[in-house]
């Protein structure tokens, strides 16, 4: 396994708020677990999909064998499936091809722009000044040498193929052989007023040696995705998010993440055994005050970004309350946009270990910072049920 560099080293009135990808996530006493049967597109059932996957889309009053065949583009209220119980996510092997994941777009660019009064509406005496926006920089290529286990998100939504960005992360009860992946809950499910985005699938090391969007239209598919592509077939995200919701995250933001169990698409071995590292996840960490540096990484999409480069902003963190009666969120100074969503938010323990403790969720409309949600007992929960339920399948 690959040794993850020291990655973190400190860089030297709040705007209106967009999701920097589309939504939120769960909360400290309301977990809500989702959860889908795997199994290949190739293998049985109608249509190629597994037996009992057509079956929960049959309950659903859905026909197995239109879903497959493009059934998932119909995004009409009565049939799109929203419950947290309601997760299905067959593989449909193929479907993304090199041009569909460079074609991909920040669902930001469909979302209303928020309240631009300049206010949050959450309790300001737990909010700092903003920070000075920290300018995203580059990763170095190849990043499964320099970065943490980033990848890029991919799914379907009402609004077209659409991109956040994760990252791999420790299964505790199958050490060495986790299939988890971190990212925001509002990268999996549309909230109140919608439910599950569709044909869900991670790339880790996406564009690994850093080519520009021109040199990507001639790229192999194995410098697009080297490491394969990896379909979820579990999902766990949060009660607030799937109840609240919203554009611009709603009372949901403080708990935006999500949990997600992973198969590659053509086979193999797991996660972390092919892509080398995993991340564990810190619920712990102390006061703002006393953490020194934070680390975003991810793959901004919305201009003057194009989402094919990995980026990362460094800063020290201070608190945003965006809601009232919610915890306070971490803020970071960072120019990333929409497309960066999801993607991990790193520290270092006193021991100099990299751990993930945080995923960027919402940022201003005009760039400048990002704020990702405290992760406590809700997120924990989410964390430990994932590895004792679907961690070993």
């Amino acid at each position: 396994m690959r040794s993850i560099r020291p990655l973190l080293a400190v860089s030297g009135a709040v705007a209106a708020l967009v999701l920097t990808a589309s939504g939120c996530g769960p909360s400290e006493d309301k977990p809500a677990e989702s959860a889908a049967s795997s199994g290949s597109a190739t293998g049985g059932g109608s249509a190629g999909i597994p037996a009992d996957l057509a079956g929960k889309l049959k309950d659903h009053g859905v026909d197995p064998e239109k879903w497959k065949a493009g059934g998932w583009k119909n995004w009409d209220k009565d049939t799109w499936l929203s419950k947290a119980s309601d997760f299905v996510n067959p593989v449909i092997e193929g479907l993304w091809k090199p041009e569909r994941m460079t074609s991909a777009t920040s669902p930001t660019k469909t979302l209303a722009a928020g309240d631009t009064t300049g206010g949050t509406t959450g309790d300001q005496g737990v909010t700092d000044p903003a920070p000075r926006p920290v300018k995203a920089q580059e990763e170095k290529t190849p990043y499964h040498e320099n970065a943490a286990p980033v990848g890029k998100v991919f799914f379907d939504s009402p609004e077209g193929s659409m991109v956040c960005s994760a990252t791999v992360v420790k299964d505790p009860r199958n050490p060495g052989k986790s299939n988890l992946v971190w990212t925001a809950g509002h990268c999996v499910h549309a909230g109140a007023e919608g439910g599950w985005y569709r044909n869900i699938t991670f790339v880790p090391a996406y564009n690994d040696l850093g080519k520009s969007e021109a040199e990507l239209r001639s790229a192999q598919p194995q410098e697009i995705a080297p490491y394969g592509t990896y379909w979820a077939d579990w999902i766990s995200t949060s009660g607030e998010w799937i109840s609240d919701g919203g554009p611009t995250g709603g009372d949901g933001a403080a708990y935006d993440y999500a949990v997600m169990h992973v198969k590659p698409e053509n086979g193999g071995t797991s996660l972390e055994e092919t892509v080398g590292a995993a991340l564990d996840v810190d619920f712990e960490l102390p006061e703002a005050a006393n953490v020194q540096g934070m680390g975003a990484w991810g793959y901004p999409q919305a201009p003057p970004y194009d989402g094919q480069l990995m980026h990362k902003c460094v800063d020290k963190p201070g608190r945003l309350s965006v809601a009232p009666g919610t915890p306070a969120m971490w803020r970071i100074g960072c120019t990333m946009t929409a497309g960066s969503s999801g993607g991990g938010w790193f520290a270092q323990q006193p021991n100099g270990k990299l751990v993930l403790v945080s995923n960027t969720s919402i940022g201003p409309v005009t760039s400048g910072w990002l704020a990702g949600p405290r992760l406590g007992k809700g997120a924990e929960q989410i964390y430990t049920t994932m590895s004792e339920k679907y961690g070993s399948r």
